[in-house]
C-alpha cells in the first residue's frame, strides 16, 4: 500500500482528496492512510474516529494522518488518539510542504503530531489543477471557492475552512478546459459558500459571471453543474444562464435549513421562508423542468412543533425533489449550542418525518418522468444520472458516456430506462 485517502463529508472534500493523494505521493510517503475528515455534525466526527480505530486494527503497520475540517477544529482530540501519527490542518493539506514535513516527522521519535496553522490567516486561494482524476470518469469536481464569511449560529465550518476566498476566473476556465480534454463529460463547480464566489477578486465577479465564462470559453463542455448554493446570493447572470443555456444542468441544491422565520433568524440565516418559496418559483418559471433539492435541519434549538411543521411544509411549497436532512447536532463553540436544546428523541422523530417527506417527493418526481426521454450520464455499468440528477438503473453500459434513454418506470428510488 502507498497512499490511501478516505474521504468524509462534502464534494469539496472529494476534490481535495485528489490533491492530497497527489501531494502526499509526491512527498514520498508510503504505507499511509489519510483521513480527510468532516466536522459538520458530531456524527461525522465520530465516524472519522471509528474509521481510524478500525484501520489501525486492520493495518497495524500503516501510518495514519488526519486532516480536514474536524482536524482543523479539534486537532488535539485527534492527536491524543494513539492510532494517529499526524494531524494536518485544512489549508496545510493542500500544500506539498506539509506532506514533506510529515514524512520527515515520521523518522523522528516523539515528533510533534500537530501541524495545523491558523486558518483565519489564509486570505488567498491557489488553484489546484488536478490531473489525478482517472481519464473518462463521468463527473469531476472543480474547486472555485473555499471558506465562509457568514456566521450561522449552528455552523462550525468557517472555523474549519476560514474566510471566503476564490480562485480567479481564468484559472477555473483553464482547469475546466483541461478536464474536458481528458474526456470528462460533466464538471461540478464546488465550494463552501459557492454564491459568495468572487467577492475577494478584482472587480468582484459573481458566480453567474464565472458560469457564463466557462460555458463561453469551453464550448466542448457537455454538462456543467453547480453544487449547493445560498439562494439569497443568486445573481442575475446566474439566473440568466439557468434560463438560457441547456449545458447548465437543470438541478439546484439550496441551503434552506428551515421553513420557519423565527428559527431562520435564530440560525442567523439571511433569508426568510417566503424568499425561499419565491426563489423556487422564479427558477421554475425560468426552467420549468428544474429539479430542486435542499438542506434542512431537524430539531434546531427552540424549534416548536409548529415551527417544524413549517419546515415539513416547505418540501411541497418549494417543490423539492431531493432532501438532505440534518438532525441538529450541537457543535462546541457555536452560539446555537448554548440555546435551549430540543430533546434528542424529538430530533430523531422530526428527522424521520422529513426524510419520509423527501422520499415521497422523490417518488412523485420519478413518476412524472415515466415516458420521457432524457440524456443520461453513465456513472457505472448499472447506474446513470439524468440532467436533473435523478438516478437511473440501466442494464449495462460504458461509464462516461451520455446516452439518450427513454424512462420506462421506477422502483421508488431510481428510474428504469
Amino acid at each position: 500500500m502507498s497512499i490511501e485517502v478516505i474521504t468524509f463529508g462534502c464534494r469539496l472534500n472529494a476534490f481535495e482528496s485528489e490533491v492530497i493523494a497527489r501531494e502526499a505521493s509526491g512527498a514520498g510517503l508510503s504505507d499511509t492512510v489519510v483521513i480527510n475528515s468532516c466536522a459538520v455534525t458530531n456524527e461525522a466526527v465520530a465516524q472519522a474516529r471509528q474509521s481510524i480505530r478500525r484501520l489501525k486494527r486492520e493495518r497495524p503497520a500503516a501510518r495514519i494522518v488526519v486532516t480536514g475540517c474536524a482536524a482543523q477544529t479539534q486537532a488535539k482530540m485527534f492527536a491524543d488518539m494513539g492510532e494517529v501519527d499526524r494531524v494536518i490542518g485544512n489549508d496545510d493539506k493542500m500544500r506539498s510542504s506539509a506532506w514533506r514535513a510529515a514524512r520527515a516527522a515520521f523518522d523522528v521519535e516523539a515528533a510533534e503530531k500537530i501541524a495545523v496553522s491558523d486558518i483565519m490567516a489564509v486570505t488567498e486561494m491557489a488553484p489546484h489543477l488536478v490531473d489525478g482524476f482517472q481519464s473518462g470518469l463521468p463527473r469531476v469536481f472543480v474547486q472555485v471557492q473555499n471558506g465562509c464569511d457568514h456566521r450561522c449560529t449552528f455552523c462550525i465550518i468557517p472555523f474549519g475552512r476560514g474566510n471566503s476566498r476564490s480562485v480567479p476566473m481564468g484559472a477555473v476556465v483553464d482547469q475546466v478546459r483541461a478536464l474536458v480534454e481528458r474526456g470528462h463529460a460533466e464538471i461540478v463547480l464546488t465550494g463552501v459558500d459557492l454564491t459568495s464566489y468572487g467577492a475577494d477578486l478584482p472587480g468582484a465577479p459573481k458566480l453567474g459571471t464565472l458560469t457564463r465564462q466557462i460555458l463561453r470559453h469551453v464550448p466542448e463542455l457537455r454538462r456543467l453543474r453547480i453544487s449547493s448554493i445560498d439562494s439569497i446570493e443568486a445573481d442575475a447572470d446566474l439566473l440568466d444562464v439557468i434560463a438560457g443555456d441547456e449545458r447548465l444542468m437543470p438541478h439546484l441544491h439550496l441551503s434552506l435549513q428551515s421553513g420557519d422565520d423565527l428559527i431562520l433568524k435564530r440560525m442567523k440565516r439571511r433569508h426568510l421562508r417566503q424568499h425561499a418559496i419565491d426563489f423556487c418559483a422564479q427558477v421554475r418559471r425560468l426552467r420549468p423542468d428544474i429539479a430542486l433539492g435542499a438542506d434542512i435541519i431537524a430539531g434546531f434549538p427552540t424549534e416548536t412543533d409548529e415551527a417544524f411543521k413549517r419546515s415539513e411544509d416547505l418540501v411541497e411549497q418549494c417543490g423539492l425533489t431531493f432532501l438532505h436532512v440534518f438532525p441538529y447536532s450541537p457543535r462546541p463553540g457555536t452560539p446555537a449550542a448554548r440555546m435551549p436544546q430540543v430533546a434528542s428523541s424529538l430530533i430523531k422523530e422530526r428527522a424521520k418525518r422529513l426524510r419520509a417527506a423527501g422520499e415521497a417527493a422523490l417518488r412523485q418526481r420519478l413518476g412524472s418522468e415515466i415516458g420521457k426521454t432524457r440524456d443520461v450520464l453513465i456513472e457505472s455499468e448499472k447506474l446513470g444520472r439524468t440532467e436533473h440528477y435523478l438516478p437511473v438503473a440501466i442494464s449495462s453500459d460504458t461509464p462516461g458516456k451520455v446516452r439518450r434513454l427513454a424512462m420506462t418506470g421506477h422502483d421508488g428510488a431510481r428510474l428504469l430506462a
